[in-house]
């Protein structure tokens, strides 16, 4: 359940969604569950889930990783809450959609467009599409960094980046071409990659056992991480906290400078749980393995203990183990900036925070003098800048140290998210080919198909736009995730109170009420943590985040508009 999803789920995509294949078997099953005690009917539904298991594997990618690896090394064991919470309220509303395309049988961006607004169904379609496309540059960054830092050193040149790179969008591009062939060739590629994000995955499990062994870890303190303290959203952890205080008349500088840093950390995490792209997977996953009505409930348990119980552990185990054993500390940074090597990342962060601290005192300093006063900064600023610089892969490698040595890590962890990286580029593209053929309205297979799912292949660009901060690349994409992920809340909030989507299917009651409240309380969590990350974003000076946030709000408006509209009308037609 931890491996990545198996893309060959997904093809061939039946033209026609609503004929269902015969399941007696399961409608036999499903008959036993609804009367089976609650321990018989998770018994039952465990073995016929599916499409939760799979979303769970697709979320524990480079993504999730990366934010959990950062998550640790930046706020320490202070936001254990955060990505558990995210899955939930994610799982929040994947319910909803699962709900949706299960009592309507229907595709659900063709349900959205005709039953409750056209804006959102295009603005939907078009998020999942971008966030496809964003999302594949850091992927190739990070395959290629785990090459060339931890499997490969001696590639870690101009060429080997290019000669790296265009090997993972060849293979990429094979495996989607040949998917509907369903060859065995396939089918042997889709095994090694599991077994590839595997190793990582269960090592990190390991790592945490190994700790608490040897009696490295505090599990009181990681506990109380569970219960969520929202001061650490807007100001330093205390260990950061406590050395901003020793920076003296800079203290202030300094605050609001790493508030901003834990503030991208904390949007990487939150939107690497569930992505929009997610949202557009599950319906169609559902429909091709032919549940519908009988299944709501099931769906439900499925997102549940597939979806939250692997993701909640498994990235769980990153953030402790990248928080024990880097969190607040600095001698391994101080160490390499002392050794010259000026490629390092961890030697350019340091310098990029300490020549901001310079430039604060002095704006009109040159460059040049900027790096004559770098020694003379006061040691409490070098060890903050220190604290905040990230690690590349080959130190994030060094967290499997406590399991298995350092030699045997830097190789586990490079295949690791070699692995996680290259499964991850596959299902992008692939997601990318359903969306395009809902674009065009067309089946989801044969060309057109693949048409669609090259499109994410511009992700090749990223080792190259980037450079060596791949793992960092997270971070601003996860930004641009996030922003998008409020358009599919909204569109499935409405969706669950359109009488014209669900017909009898629409719930009432106090079950209504209940739904409905734990729907808006993860819309408007969602809608917070988009508004958070963009506002204020910059990009060449150009206020990018606030007009994006402006486009969105103007969407989600009209989008709300046709919604009431579309219910009137039914409304009439009704009493008519």
């Amino acid at each position: 359940a931890l491996l990545p999803y198996c893309p060959t789920a997904l093809l061939p995509f039946p033209s026609a969604m609503n004929d269902q294949p015969p399941v007696s078997r399961e409608d036999e099953l499903l008959e036993q569950a609804s009367q089976a005690g609650t321990l018989g009917k998770a018994a039952i539904y465990t073995r016929l889930s599916g499409p939760g298991w799979l979303q769970g594997a697709i979320t524990l990618g480079g993504g999730s990783l990366a934010g959990a690896l950062y998550l640790g090394v930046i706020m320490g064991f202070q936001m254990m809450w955060l990505q558990p919470l995210a899955m939930i309220l994610g799982v929040i509303m994947l319910s909803a959609i699962s709900y949706v395309t299960l009592s309507t049988g229907e595709r659900p961006f063709q349900t959205l467009k005709s039953h409750i607004s056209p804006v959102l169904a295009w603005g939907w379609l078009i998020a999942a599409m971008m966030a496809n496309i964003v999302w594949s540059l850091p992927q190739f960054a990070l395959g290629t960094a785990a090459v060339q830092q931890n499997l490969i050193p001696s590639l870690n040149t101009d060429t080997g980046k290019i000669v790296i790179a265009v090997s993972l969008l060849i293979a990429a591009c094979i495996v989607v071409w040949f998917y509907n062939s369903g060859s065995w060739g396939i089918r042997l590629f889709e095994i090694i990659l599991k077994a590839m994000v595997g190793i990582v995955v269960f090592s990190f499990f390991g790592v945490v056992a190994a700790l608490t062994y040897t009696g490295a870890l505090n599990w009181g303190e990681i506990f109380a991480g569970f219960i969520p303290d929202l001061r650490f959203l807007f100001e330093p952890v205390p260990v950061l906290a406590d050395q901003i205080a020793q920076t003296g008349e800079f203290s202030d500088w300094w605050t609001s400078r790493v508030a901003g840093i834990q503030k991208d950390r904390i949007i990487t995490a939150f939107a690497t749980a569930v992505g929009i792209n997610m949202t557009f997977l599950l319906p169609y996953s559902m429909l091709r393995k032919g549940w519908g009505v009988r299944h709501r409930g099931l769906a439900i348990f499925d997102l549940s203990i597939g979806l939250i119980v692997p993701f909640v552990l498994a990235t769980g185990c990153v953030v402790i183990a990248a928080a024990s054993q880097f969190h607040g500390q600095t001698a391994d940074v101080m160490s390499i900036v002392q050794s010259g090597d000026e490629n390092a990342k961890e030697v350019k962060e340091y310098y990029g925070y300490v020549d901001e601290r310079i430039k604060q005192a002095n704006p009109e300093i040159s460059d040049t003098e900027v790096a004559a006063a770098r020694e003379s900064l006061p040691e409490a600023d070098k060890q903050v800048a220190a604290m905040l610089a990230g690690r590349d892969n080959f130190a994030l490698a060094e967290t499997l140290k406590p399991l298995v040595g350092t030699t045997i890590a830097q190789k586990l962890f490079g295949i690791g998210v070699l692995g996680m990286a290259l499964s991850t580029i596959i299902i992008l593209m692939l997601i990318n080919g359903f969306a395009f053929c809902e674009m065009i309205d067309v089946p989801a297979e044969g060309m057109m198909h693949r048409i669609g799912s090259f499109v994410p292949a511009i992700g090749v660009l990223g080792p190259f736009v980037w450079g060596k901060a791949a793992p960092a690349l997270a971070t601003p994409t996860s930004v641009i995730g996030g922003a998008m992920l409020p358009i599919a809340y909204v569109s499935f909030l409405l969706l669950m109170n359109s009488r014209r989507a669900l017909g009898d299917s629409l719930p009432t009651g106090g079950k209504r009420i209940f739904w409905n409240e734990l729907r808006i309380i993860a819309t408007v969590v969602a809608g917070f943590a988009s508004a958070w990350g963009l506002a204020g974003k910059q990009m060449y000076g150009f206020p990018i985040g606030n007009v994006a946030l402006g486009c969105l709000v103007v969407l989600l408006v009209l989008g709300v508009v046709g919604f009431l509209g579309k219910q009137s009308e039914h409304a009439r037609e009704s009493a008519g």
